[in-house]
């Protein structure tokens, strides 16, 4: 069969609740869809009747392709898995399965990709979510821009519209620890910031935990700057001057007043000042050894199940 132009990829994790909506307005937005059109349909290790959701609907309708990951292997693998399944020839769009982010922007997407852009990104201009989670996401992007030497977009996540040759260079990435949004802005070419709306979530839960979204603000960090290396040795530099000084200070007071501190204070200052410095060290240090010991190993990035593709179910 002849190769779409555009595919929709959709990474999926227990969004049994969420599904039949998604389904309707995916169906909608095909009507409305002059090219031909893909939605590649990837299953994270789902617990609940997501898996089954898709395979029912990839049975019943050749344009929907469905991917089973072995196991839970997080977003931006998952990510990863549908953009090298995705065989649209001109572009390639990107968006979760929870409707925040309307698939009907598929046509302002490929509009810009069509005046020459090779990415275009959703910027979050308003988010439907609570006043913490608000703060702590604008300050993560204006604290990540500063760090980072990649220019990366404010308020801008992995919701995108890619050519095909930057899907082609974001596959050929060998690192394990995807930062998908990052790696985007990294390859370079025109980009455009396209402004919208954001939901909030059409049903279900975020399957974004805490612990979940500081591992994707370190591999944003740490894949992407070396500030944190730069600042343990700043610290390092910092430790000495302060020793130096006090040092000094000590000396003096011995010669000139013949009076020297006493006791355990200035022991256990001293102590915790230099055992924290070499902890933080340690800690940034290791962070770095153990992305340099994950991409070693060589393992595949993700393992495929099974996928239905035009109708027909093949196992890997």
């Amino acid at each position: 069969m002849s190769k779409p132009e555009i595919s929709v990829v959709i990474p999926l994790y227990n969004e049994e609740e969420v599904f039949k909506k998604l389904k309707a307005r995916l169906l909608e937005l095909k009507k409305t869809i002059s090219q031909t059109v893909e939605f590649v349909l990837v299953d994270d290790g789902s617990k609940d009747n997501t898996a089954l959701l898709m395979m029912e609907l990839a049975k019943e309708d050749s344009t929907f392709h469905a991917i089973f990951l072995s196991r839970n292997y997080g977003h931006q693998i998952a990510i990863s898995a549908g953009m090298e399944s995705a065989r649209g020839t001109e572009a390639i769009m990107i968006m979760d399965g929870d409707l925040q982010d309307p698939p009907e922007l598929l046509h302002a997407f490929y509009e810009k990709i069509s005046e020459g852009y090779d990415v275009v990104y959703g910027v979050r201009r308003k988010r439907k979510e609570g006043i913490f989670k608000k703060f702590s996401y604008w300050a993560y992007y204006r604290i990540q821009r500063m760090l980072t030497e990649t220019a990366l977009p404010l308020d801008s996540g992995d919701f995108s519209m890619m050519s095909r040759r930057v899907i082609d260079l974001l596959n050929d990435m060998p690192e394990r620890s995807r930062y998908v949004r990052g790696m985007r802005s990294w390859v370079g070419f025109r980009q455009y910031g396209l402004e919208y709306e954001r939901d909030s979530r059409s049903a279900g839960e975020t399957k974004y935990s805490v612990g979940r979204l500081f591992k994707l603000a370190y591999d944003g960090i740490f894949n992407f700057s070396n500030f944190p290396l730069k600042l343990i040795t700043r610290l390092g530099l910092y430790t000495i001057l302060i020793s130096l000084i006090y040092i000094s200070i000590l000396v003096v007071k011995k010669i000139v007043y013949d009076n020297v501190p006493e006791g355990y204070t200035t022991t256990i200052i001293a102590l915790a000042l230099f055992s924290g410095v070499q902890l933080i060290s340690l800690g940034v240090i290791g962070e770095y050894v153990a992305r340099i010991f994950d991409q070693s190993k060589g393992r595949p990035l993700f393992i495929i199940n099974k996928r239905v593709v035009n109708k027909e179910e093949k196992v890997g």
